[in-house]
């Protein structure tokens, strides 16, 4: 069975643990109403994507 032959410190530990970390979510500003929005997506406050109306929102 393997077992470690030493303690493994908390640096090391650390630094194996680095990439595991959330990444920050990426946002836009919509082109037609100024609200945030994810790159890529359709806007959910005015429902334009790449300029152009996709859905209809009723407000």
């Amino acid at each position: 069975m393997a077992v470690p032959k030493r303690k493994t410190t908390p640096s090391r530990r650390g630094m194996r643990r680095s990439h595991d970390a959330l990444k920050v979510q990426a946002y836009h500003e919509c082109g037609n109403c100024g609200e945030l929005k994810r790159p890529h997506n359709l806007c959910t406050a005015c429902g334009h994507y790449n300029g152009r109306e996709i859905v209809a929102v009723e407000i």
